[in-house]
């Protein structure tokens, strides 16, 4: 068909001013597509006071942006469906861009397979142009402004192309009953740590940094009972034992902070303190005759199932640094400090008094052990040629704290077998016992009554508060 050389001219200016928006047209919805996954719906609330409360504006600018805030809610109301009608269009617009240069060719009289290749390349350098612009990053860096500004052409789309909302149903089922705010917190998680992932790929950043990053986004989840010292470990102090006693506990533990308990540890009284007990008795020497529940403090309860940032950031707001955990049925679970929290971005936190455990026993003197308290009870068996038929521990600390039925602090003894144990040194943060010193038992008694109840076993924990 023959055109005159104004009407060939006016429909070339044309498609080009068609094709041309229909790639402003693919950007912007690639821009909002990328931006549709981060908007949420509090930050919109949000925006909706700061407009109202605005008294720049007039009451009119006012309410056409508000109106424009409800319609974006109703988009990320379904948010998925949403991005795959941003998707289509986009696709649909390249498409278009590509079938809109080749009828320009034709006009031209251009043959059919220049025609195809034509359209194949524009279609491919707009492709180009998209990846260069970069349209999804402006939609990820700056979500909220992308979606109000392209409210009206998102809305557009996704009128078009109800069959995006098809595969919602099922998709909605396939995930997990968690709010909007969370669903995005979880994607934006997964993102975070495939970033990471590809830093770590280039071999320009630091391992420990890496670490700490992938520790930070991994506290959520980690839960609390994961970290806390379990209740077999915790040291505590009876509500009747006098501030002196407490003082004498603190020094020896190496604790500053003891759970303070009545008839036992789910009899939770409160939480003293080394500081109060300092404080109550350097000036007052009559004062350690006290109670230690005299100088209790309300302690902090968390439920061991509360993810570790939360349990910080909790820990921080009511500036606690040391919180008892509770189990589901409301008894003690154990103790978790504020250190630990940390210990899990930065990993083990130790200070100048902290010591290394040896590795092996080492003989001190005759017939006199030193070991670490992970030593195998088979190897205490060894040195000493003894049968210590215990099938329920298997260290010598385990060995030790069955003894005694509690926590062993430095100082603590028992004896079985004829061997007495004895907790001589604490080393890490919690200060748990790291050395033990075996040797032969001296008890004041006839050979022939050690014979008789050479099953006997005889314990002690001098901690002084009793």
């Amino acid at each position: 068909m023959e055109y005159s050389s104004t009407v060939l001219i006016t429909l070339t200016v044309t498609l080009v001013l068609v094709a041309a928006l229909f790639v402003w047209l693919s950007l912007a919805m690639a821009a909002a597509e990328g931006a549709v996954a981060r908007v949420t719906r509090s930050s919109l609330n949000n925006l909706i006071l700061e407009v109202q409360t605005d008294g720049e504006s007039g009451q009119f600018a006012r309410m056409k942006k508000i109106d424009r805030i409800h319609k974006v809610q109703r988009l990320i109301a379904d948010r998925y469906a949403t991005a795959g009608s941003c998707a289509f269009v986009r696709i649909a617009c390249n498409v278009l861009v590509g079938v809109l240069v080749a009828c320009i060719a034709s006009l031209y009289g251009a043959p059919l397979w220049a025609e195809l290749l034509l359209g194949l390349l524009v279609a491919l350098v707009v492709a180009v142009v998209s990846v260069l612009v970069r349209p999804r990053s402006a939609g990820a860096s700056k979500p909220t402004d992308i979606m109000l500004k392209h409210a009206g052409k998102i809305a557009v789309a996704a009128a078009i192309t109800p069959f995006a909302r098809i595969g919602e149903q099922a998709a909605s089922k396939r995930r997990q009953s968690l709010s909007d705010d969370e669903e995005l917190e979880k994607i934006q998680l997964e993102q975070g740590r495939a970033a990471i992932d590809r830093l770590m790929e280039t071999n320009e950043f630091d391992p420990e940094v890496s670490e700490m990053l992938r520790n930070v986004l991994s506290l959520s989840d980690t839960l609390t009972r994961e970290i806390m010292v379990p209740r077999t470990d915790m040291i505590c102090i009876e509500r009747d034992c006098t501030l002196e006693s407490m003082l004498k506990l603190c020094s020896r533990s190496g604790f500053s902070r003891v759970p303070v308990i009545g008839g036992d540890v789910d009899d939770l009284v409160g939480m003293a303190y080394l500081k109060d007990a300092v404080r109550a008795t350097a000036f007052n020497p009559a004062a350690k005759d006290r109670d230690v529940e005299s100088i209790c403090r309300e302690p902090m309860l968390v439920p061991e199932s509360k993810p570790v940032d939360d349990l910080f950031h909790q820990m921080q707001r009511r500036r606690q640094h040391v919180a008892v955990v509770v189990d589901e049925y409301g008894g003690i679970a154990g103790l978790v400090t504020i250190e630990d929290a940390i210990e899990q971005i930065v990993g083990e936190l130790e200070d100048e008094h902290d010591r290394t455990q040896r590795a092996e026993p080492e003989k001190i003197g005759e017939s006199k052990w030193q070991m670490p308290a992970r030593t195998p009870i088979a190897d205490l068996e060894e040195l000493f040629e003894v049968d210590i038929d215990e099938d329920d521990v298997d260290t010598v600390y385990g060995l030790l704290t069955k003894l005694l039925g509690q926590v062993p602090i430095v100082g603590a003894s028992a004896v079985t077998r004829g061997i007495r144990l004895t907790a001589v040194d604490s080393a890490g943060r919690r200060k748990k016992v790291s050395i033990i010193v075996a040797e032969p038992a001296h008890v004041e008694a006839d050979e022939d009554n050690d014979e008789e109840s050479g099953d006997e076993t005889v314990a002690e924990q001098t901690n002084d508060e009793e």
